[in-house]
């Protein structure tokens, strides 16, 4: 077996070495009209292509052996935790306690850092009503985080409300339009129901593009005004210490509130729907009523957070709210574990924070975090912290036949 896997990896990097061959080994130099002859780069293409094809052949037999990043590897400290209560009620509150000091050690730039963060965690939390509870795969959130945002910009702009009258109707508003999106999808799943979200993530946008008597066209929205604080002066520190506050409260009311419904009667018709739509509706559950409300629920939190990144950034103009944010949204819902919230906090924090500590590695970051998701979605394809299932204790069957005697 080790034969011929090594073999198999020396082909492969003899193959690569012919492949890279014009590339990395002949270079012209056409002032001096000669051919340099770099053939150490060959050596290390070659050496380069055996040693990752051998790795990714033992990696492959571990994963078909139950060996290679499962609960008891990759997130398992996290699954250990999740199943011991006080443990994990005690740790999470520790990060809670280090997010409150956070801002008063760190620097301006990590404010707005973690401020971006927990709007991701929101976005990310409100994302996986839809897609890890329901099961409807959904590729337009974005376009209900404009809707937020857009929101309190025009109804400050032409009507002069202020932040906190705007931040519910944000969340309204959005809501209103992901349920006028579930009419017409609602017998729609899979890829399909994709395609659909995906136009209509792309239609808000171009709407916002070219309605500039209102929107201000691709030029945006400018001096919206960030949320006061008893009428008092806030230097930009200041102002940024209290919106980091003001999403972390929305990020721990987020939190509980997506756990409770996924306790409630509610979370459990979502998460009959994303097991057997059929039998769903075979047991007197209202499909299109569960859509709607998986629609509803997800996309108000979007609206939440972008009323307050229309009160962070003061700007916002279409070009915030293009696919690539809403494809940013499900890989931190796919890449976390879909239907586990702690894991769409782990997969924001890989999305959002790590790639600000690589910066030092900026031109290869991309090419890095490339290379992660494939990863993940080869050897751990339910995510860093899948959702765990909650089993119900069944009592002695002989006990309880005696008890109904």
């Amino acid at each position: 077996m080790v034969a011929s896997e090594l073999k198999k990896s020396v082909l492969a990097g003899i193959w690569f070495m012919v492949l890279t061959f014009p590339l990395v080994v002949a270079r012209v130099n056409t002032i001096d009209h000669t051919v340099e002859w770099r053939w150490m780069n060959m050596a290390w293409v070659g050496g380069g292509a055996f040693v990752l094809s051998f790795v990714w052949r033992w990696a492959l037999r571990r994963r078909e052996a139950g060996g290679f990043l499962g609960s008891g590897a990759a997130g398992g400290t996290f699954e250990a935790l999740s199943g011991k209560p006080l443990r994990m009620k005690m740790a999470l509150l520790a990060v809670l306690a280090a997010m409150l000091v956070i801002p008063w050690v760190a620097s301006i730039y990590w404010t707005n850092i973690l401020i971006s963060f927990l709007l991701y965690v929101v976005l990310g939390l409100g994302l996986n009503i839809i897609v890890g509870v329901a099961g409807l795969l959904f590729l337009g959130h974005a376009a209900f985080y404009a809707v937020g945002a857009y929101s309190y910009a025009l109804l400050n702009q032409y009507f002069g409300l202020g932040f906190w009258t705007a931040l519910p109707l944000g969340g309204l508003f959005a809501a209103l339009a992901g349920v006028l999106l579930a009419f017409p999808v609602l017998r729609l799943r899979g890829d399909y129901l994709a395609i659909v979200t995906l136009g209509f993530g792309e239609i808000i946008r171009l709407v916002l593009e070219n309605w500039s008597e209102v929107t201000g066209g691709p030029t945006g929205i400018s001096n919206i005004p960030q949320p006061g604080l008893l009428n008092m002066t806030l230097s930009v520190a200041e102002a940024n210490i209290y919106i980091y506050y003001i999403v972390l409260a929305l990020a721990v009311l987020t939190v509980i509130a997506v756990s409770r419904l996924k306790d409630s009667r509610v979370g459990r018709a979502l998460q009959a729907l994303r097991e057997d739509e059929i039998a769903c509706q075979a047991m007197g559950i209202d499909r299109v009523a569960v859509k709607l409300m998986a629609f509803g629920l997800g996309t108000a939190w979007a609206g939440l957070a972008g009323v307050i990144f229309a009160a962070k950034t003061t700007f916002i103009n279409p070009a915030s709210f293009t696919f690539f944010e809403s494809a940013i949204l499900l890989s931190v819902v796919v890449l976390g574990g879909m239907g586990s919230n702690l894991g769409v906090i782990l997969g924001a924090a890989f999305l959002v924070l790590l790639p600000e500590f690589m910066r030092t590695f900026s031109e290869y970051r991309m090419i890095l975090f490339a290379a992660a998701m494939v990863l993940m979605m080869v050897f751990r394809p339910q995510g860093l912290i899948p959702p765990r299932r909650r089993r119900y204790p069944v009592g002695d069957s002989g006990a309880a036949a005696g008890g109904g005697k």
